[in-house]
């Protein structure tokens, strides 16, 4: 299973940590009270061999997820789970979407997002515990009006921080994330969670997201971030 080459544009890079006053980063601490990962269409269609959107990094990643799942739990934030479901309401209400692929491929895309078949179910590996919510999205955006009640889910449980994993990274994770910053939360993108069909498509999105709209950091960083909140709230 190969993971992707994360390259950050260094250009990018130096200018972020110019206006940020020499710092690289936004957020130099969590509140896992207030902090929920977003866990992004990690269903069958995406990472399963065979199916229509099948790509060999979407499962590399599920450890990682699975890692960010256990210490966002452990230092008291939330976890949710994103499905993708489009079969049943896409080809109605979002029809400027059927435009993009051949009608073959569309028809093969929207019978795997359709609930209950084998595409839109959840990968099997993913660590998912009773506690967890799991919700359904018929947007890329989560967090776009009328996709989701993530939103209402997310101002209910008092969370001002997204950690943005799953895939695609520049499809359905990138439109997350730039609709969370837009809607004024925290957000970070964990670059070696997330995942698409190239190293080259996964890095423009984590650059033009680094650049304007999220915060981008590795697993360990995020993991090592709710660790020091846990232990201060344990002081």
């Amino acid at each position: 299973m190969p993971m992707h080459k994360i390259a950050l544009s260094p250009d990018i890079v130096a200018r972020v940590t110019r206006r940020r006053g020499g710092k690289l980063h936004a957020y130099g601490s969590l509140d896992p009270t207030t902090t929920a990962l977003v866990v992004i269409d990690m269903q069958n269609v995406w990472v399963k061999q065979g199916m229509p959107a099948y790509s060999p990094y979407c499962e590399a990643i599920v450890p990682n997820i699975n890692r960010l799942a256990a210490a966002t739990r452990g230092a008291g934030g939330k976890v949710y789970w994103v499905r993708a479901i489009y079969g049943d309401d896409a080809p109605r209400t979002w029809s400027a979407y059927m435009d993009f692929l051949d009608r073959g491929q569309m028809e093969n895309m929207l019978q795997a997002l359709t609930d209950g078949n084998e595409g839109a179910a959840l990968w099997h590996d993913l660590d998912i515990q009773p506690e967890d919510e799991i919700t359904i999205k018929r947007r890329f955006s989560a967090l776009i009006q009328g996709s989701s009640d993530l939103g209402e889910r997310l101002t209910a449980a008092g969370i001002d921080t997204l950690i943005v994993t799953g895939t695609a990274t520049n499809v359905c994770c990138e439109s997350t994330a730039r609709d969370a910053f837009m809607l004024n939360y925290r957000t970070l993108m964990v670059s070696d969670a997330n995942a698409t069909s190239s190293d080259e498509a996964h890095n423009a999105s984590l650059n033009a997201l680094f650049n304007r709209f999220a915060d981008v950091f590795t697993t360990d960083e995020v993991v090592a971030l709710l660790g020091q909140a846990s232990a201060v709230a344990a002081e």
